[in-house]
């Protein structure tokens, strides 16, 4: 006779399980870490660790609340030790993860009291209120960085000697893409693969990103998909208006676009997280085109500059609704292919009419 497991996401579908994908993640993210703190000293390191710390705190307090002891163990100490041994090694690994993804896209002079607000909020909202591991249907990263730069957008000033007084490259730029070429003399493209520029405490250097992401994607501890699907679209739709605006310099536009801000951060260690991304292959390469249509309209045409945290949000909801089993596949045809290739082309059109390609 079969038995059957009941089992949360996410669902793994190879010989390698959530507590190693998980170890891996957060070896990933360790070199970013190791440069926070290093370019920003003792703030980044306070920050790093009071995030972490409240985080897993506060999943560690609802997993013991949430338990509810056998009436034979009986006392307040013997019941509290009944709900500490609930506690497993994932409810400290993965708010742990959490946790240094969202403080290393923030300001190592945020205030701390900041921090903890956003890291609490975003870990309890974003995840616990659904139940926990597996359950959750927002990125819990994101829904703190977003409740943070919300709430607190005046606390965000980054701070750097530079010739734009600490402006970030993509706020340095302005509302046009056109200012990019003369921003280059402020922030080269080598500053900005290296992370010689303001910005989050880990989400600056876009060479430490790739070979995280490399590192992930060769223990397949991330699905490659999303990431490779949202970076195409993005540049699909960057190089299109770049294009029509200002076709001399439309390579440098698309890689100081790639290069600035959250994109490569958010590619690597948000989007692939497998709870919130749908399951099927198709699926995944339709969330990544969604993502990535959407940070690139949101930063040719809307008033926040970087949105990545914000799309991957909005993106987050649809992920249930790609995945409904009636036209749910995990098997790529014709049909998955067709929508794909819509979507793009609806998402081309739109920045041609945004940028007035079509006067």
């Amino acid at each position: 006779m079969a038995t059957f497991t009941k089992q949360t996401s996410p669902y793994i579908r190879k010989p390698a399980s959530t507590k190693r994908m998980m170890i891996d993640v957060l070896i990933a993210l360790f070199p970013l870490v190791v440069f926070a703190v290093w370019k920003f000293g003792l703030d980044a390191f306070l920050r790093i660790i009071i995030a972490v710390a409240v985080m897993i705190l506060t999943e560690v307090v609802t997993v013991m609340i949430r338990h509810r002891p056998h009436p034979k163990f009986e006392g307040f100490k013997v019941r509290m030790i009944e709900r500490f041994k609930q506690i497993r090694l994932l409810n400290i690994i993965t708010p742990a993860i959490s946790g240094l993804i969202f403080v290393l896209m923030v300001p190592a002079q945020l205030p701390i009291y900041v921090v903890i607000v956003a890291a609490f909020l975003g870990i309890l909202f974003g995840k616990l209120v659904f139940g926990g591991l597996g359950a959750n249907i927002f990125n819990p990263a994101a829904v703190a960085f977003v409740i943070a730069h919300v709430s607190f957008a005046a606390s965000f000033k980054y701070t750097q000697l530079d010739a734009v007084a600490g402006a970030t490259p993509l706020t340095a730029i302005g509302d046009s893409i056109m200012n990019i070429p003369d921003m280059l003399n402020n922030y080269s493209l080598l500053d900005l693969f290296l992370g010689k520029i303001p910005g989050g405490m880990g989400e600056i250097c876009a060479l430490l990103i790739i070979v995280g992401g490399l590192y992930l994607f060769i223990r397949k501890a991330a699905d490659w998909r999303i990431t490779a699907s949202m970076l195409l679209s993005f540049t699909v739709l960057i190089g299109v208006a770049a294009l029509i605006l200002d076709a001399s310099n439309a390579h440098l536009i698309i890689l100081y676009q790639l290069l600035g801000g959250g994109l490569l951060y958010g590619a690597v260690y948000m989007v692939t997280d497998p709870v919130t991304a749908p399951t099927t292959k198709p699926g995944r390469w339709l969330y990544g085109l969604l993502i990535g249509s959407l940070v690139a309209i949101f930063r040719l045409f809307g008033p926040n500059p970087e949105g990545v945290a914000y799309t991957i949000l909005i993106c987050n909801m649809f992920s249930p609704l790609i995945d409904y089993h009636k036209w749910s596949k995990n098997n790529y045809s014709w049909k998955s292919w067709t929508l794909y290739g819509a979507t793009l082309v609806v998402a081309i059109l739109i920045v041609v009419a945004g940028v007035g390609g079509f006067n």
